[in-house]
């Protein structure tokens, strides 16, 4: 039975606004039907975007939604995770966003683990703003704001929020819809700070201004720089810096999730219990 988009869409907002041939309706699709299969139901989300093509995601969902500020998606979806612990919060955002005026924001969300589940749309570029370079954008490719190839180095995104404490880190392409839709489902579920790299083209402003004059040669280049894991895993150092590797990169089960532990200083303040001991704090102690 063809599954039914209807339930989930604000049909009144259809057709989307993204370019003919963008990725971002499968990133679309793919989170829409990741929440059916977990039967979450609709009032008990809440969809944070920000300024990009990413951020008219939350136009299109049929959840409670918020549309932000610049880079502020995480700072929004905290607020309204520590107020209602009990509904699944899900932050979408892009590379410029999440990672450039944002990458304070999104830093110290993941350093929390609080349980958000924070998808980036990720196209390698300003998209929505004419093909500035952003925080991802592959060296020597062509933006306006560096027309001699760009020379800045790129995040791997999903480094950079590992390294900062997400407890679930995950990477997948738009070429891979169920992969993709497999993954948002695992982060879905993850209680604390999930992050999803979403692979995604923009063949209009960074594609065929850098010699890939359709939405398919952009998306073969995708699957040119990226790896499963277990493949990424066996190349050499020198090998890897060519590729970007996909598939579930990190899951940890184990790591205390912020607003379990805000709430033991909301009991504490309620005389519910005890101030935590030093021998508690000297526990829990992590470098």
């Amino acid at each position: 039975m063809a599954f039914n988009y209807d339930e989930y869409l604000r049909l009144e907002k259809m057709p989307t606004l993204w370019c003919w041939g963008c990725g971002d309706g499968i990133v679309l699709k793919a989170f829409v039907r990741a929440v059916d299969k977990l039967q979450i139901p609709k009032d008990d989300i809440c969809v944070v975007s920000g300024i990009g093509c990413s951020g008219r995601f939350s136009s299109y969902v049929d959840f409670n939604t918020i549309h932000t500020t610049h880079g502020r998606t995480p700072a929004y979806a905290t607020g309204v995770k520590l107020a209602n612990p009990d509904k699944t919060v899900v932050c979408v955002t892009g590379d410029g966003d999440a990672l450039a005026i944002g990458g304070n924001h999104t830093i110290h969300a993941a350093r929390r683990n609080i349980d958000i589940t924070f998808i980036v749309i990720q196209n390698f570029i300003y998209g929505l703003t004419n093909s500035q370079t952003s925080p991802t954008t592959p060296q020597g490719m062509w933006t306006v704001t560096q027309k001699i190839g760009n020379i800045d180095p790129a995040f791997d995104a999903c480094r950079l929020v590992e390294a900062a404490g997400a407890s679930f880190v995950a990477r997948e392409a738009v070429t891979k819809p169920k992969k993709l839709e497999k993954v948002i489902v695992e982060a879905l579920k993850h209680k604390g700070f999930a992050y999803v790299d979403a692979l995604t083209n923009c063949h209009i402003n960074l594609g065929r201004k850098n010699k890939m004059v359709s939405a398919m040669e952009t998306l073969d280049w995708i699957d040119s720089i990226t790896l499963t894991k277990p493949k990424y895993d066996a190349l050499s150092e020198e090998e890897k810096k060519k590729y970007l590797p996909t598939g579930i990169l990190k899951q940890d089960t184990e790591a205390e999730e912020y607003c379990e532990l805000y709430q033991r200083i909301i009991d504490a303040h309620q005389g519910k219990r005890a101030k935590i001991t030093r021998e508690e704090f000297d526990q829990k102690i992590t470098i």
